[in-house]
């Protein structure tokens, strides 16, 4: 049964026109009566941010009125989720990111015109001029273009309910369409820990949340509750927004025994994501490896559930349900969020003295830990990167391009290349082998068997295993497998006497000397060797598919 639609009343009662079109020139205008209006304070549900307000009043009176009132309206309509689904968290970045900096150059362009601003002002050449401020400002260039993009959502919002007039393409397009272009290559993310710093601070980590499981810890403060929120990020690979909003009922049931559901609430997608956890462990095991961690994530979890219980009758209605509630020092119950978490966890780096490998304090955050995480069970799956980024909760592209980095034989092999690289330009032999029907040489003018004219190439090709100069890869294989049943189709045509003494040496020299030899170094496996070689018998190289080309090569010169 499908889920029923349901519509939210609104009230009608007081209908309030806030805005006319003037019919001789087509444009908006604000009735002056609300503007600026009686109350410039937008209040935001509750959210990660803790914000609870955004006051518009200081660009209220600078010239740019009917901007500032226009943007704040429909930051109450967001707080509304009208328009569009936003999250009161996103509406809070988008006033604080986005519409400061935004208002504050539009009361400068206001001051330096000498003018105030209206609502037709909102045009390509003022986004433009928005754009040069933001690389004045001094901002790192991707918090630039948060902001710019911050500021887009806003204004693109009025000007689908028609206030501005928004330009979507061509060349007085009012958005740049590429502002910020290769910014991704430039935006070099957190690093996963190293395994020494991985090390280092899972025993701090494992150290620091001990006390939560002594048995006169009673009310745990929020020093104890960050430490415990990111044992479970370390081990769980989890956001920052969804551990820090976990629900006290986040654990569920598995289907298989011993085992639960860590489900946590994705704001972007309104999807969820589960963890399974081994529900019963003991928490004295070395927290080192992902196995041996797990089964004291569930009970982890459990303990902060018992322990908070006695705040949620005074906590506010809307974190009765979270797991990270605590009594600040005011007496009042309130949760964890972002910034708090970045206080306690450098407390937790001075305490321990946790460094990085240039000496400096180590950097910790969610975003490392997922990342640390990721590459773990990329390490654990041997380079399955669709498992992988199922486990991370992401897509595959998603995951291989911001959250895999080079492992320890990724830096080694790249090690040898270059070792390899740096010969071959000494030697003067790079791109030095050329191919050949029957695999490669690495000189076919001036080689064992060439023919040293000028610049003849050779092809005596059934000297071929017997010269010095001749290489075989494991992409070569189809042609000398070709070669090979072409040599061996000659024995039913020719007398035995002479294929024992013309060709009889080169089967075996193939079975022997090539595959035997590489299949020993490993240099290609049985199984392309086996590929190969039928490939080659049912669907030969042209060079070797003709019945006469045998005796064209003896009777070359």
């Amino acid at each position: 049964m499908g889920k029923r639609k349901v519509f939210v009343r609104s009230d009608l009662s007081t209908p309030m026109i806030e805005h006319a079109r003037d019919a001789s020139t087509g444009t908006i205008v604000l009735l002056p009566d609300h503007i600026p209006p009686p109350d410039t304070v937008v209040r935001f549900p509750d959210n990660p941010a803790m914000a609870r307000s955004f006051d518009f009043a200081a660009w209220y009176g600078v010239g740019i009125d009917q901007i500032t009132y226009v943007c704040q309206k429909q930051i109450e309509r967001f707080a509304d989720r009208q328009d569009l689904d936003v999250e009161p968290y996103t509406a809070v970045s988008y006033c604080r990111a986005g519409l400061r900096p935004f208002l504050n150059f539009a009361a400068m362009l206001a001051a330096a015109i000498q003018r105030p601003l209206q609502l037709s002002d909102v045009d390509r050449s003022m986004i433009d001029s928005f754009l040069r401020f933001l690389g004045d400002t001094g901002l790192r260039f991707q918090s630039q273009r948060v902001t710019y993009y911050y500021t887009k959502a806003v204004l693109g919002a009025v000007g689908r309910r028609g206030l501005i007039t928004v330009v979507d393409a061509g060349d007085h397009a009012t958005f740049p369409k590429n502002a910020f272009s290769n910014s991704h290559r430039m935006d070099a993310g957190e690093k996963p820990l190293s395994p020494a710093e991985k090390k280092a601070f899972t025993l701090a980590i494992k150290d620091a949340v001990q006390p939560l499981f002594a048995p006169d810890c009673a009310a745990p403060r929020r020093r104890l509750l960050s430490h415990a929120l990111f044992v479970i990020a370390l081990h769980t690979g989890r956001n920052t927004t969804p551990l820090v909003e976990m629900p006290i009922d986040c654990l569920r049931p598995h289907p298989k025994d011993a085992t639960e559901f860590l489900v946590l609430y994705k704001r972007r997608g309104h999807t969820t994501t589960k963890v399974a956890l081994r529900s019963e462990s003991p928490i004295e095991r070395v927290v080192e490896s992902l196995p041996t961690i797990r089964p004291t994530v569930a009970r982890l979890i459990r303990r902060v559930v018992e322990l908070t219980s006695p705040f949620r009758a005074e906590a506010p209605t809307g974190l009765r349900n979270r797991l990270w509630i605590y009594r600040n020092m005011a007496g009042r119950v309130t949760a964890l969020y972002g910034k708090r978490l970045s206080d306690d966890i450098a407390g937790l780096v001075e305490q321990y003295d946790l460094r990085d490998a240039d000496g400096k304090p180590l950097r910790i955050n969610v975003s490392r830990l997922r990342k640390t995480f990721v590459n773990r069970i990329h390490e654990i799956l041997d380079g399955d990167l669709a498992a992988t980024a199922a486990a991370a909760g992401n897509q595959p592209r998603i995951t291989e391009q911001h959250y895999l980095r080079p492992g320890s034989d990724a830096k080694k092999n790249w090690r040898f290349m270059g070792v390899c690289l740096v010969n071959e330009l000494k030697a003067g032999k790079l791109g030095a082998t050329e191919r050949t029907p029957v695999g490669r040489c690495s000189d076919n003018k001036s080689g064992e068997y060439a023919p040293k004219r000028g610049n003849a190439v050779c092809q005596s090709f059934m000297n071929c295993l017997r010269c010095r100069n001749y290489v075989v890869t494991g992409d070569d294989l189809w042609r000398l497998f070709s070669f090979y049943w072409c040599v061996l189709k000659e024995r039913v045509r020719i007398g035995r006497a002479r294929w024992d003494k013309h060709f009889a040496h080169i089967p075996r020299l193939i079975d022997r000397d090539v595959v035997g030899h590489g299949l020993k170094r490993k240099a290609f496996s049985k199984a392309q060797v086996e590929s190969a070689r039928e490939r080659a018998r049912r669907e030969p190289h042209p060079f070797w598919a003709s019945q006469t080309i045998i005796n064209e090569l003896q009777s070359l010169p």
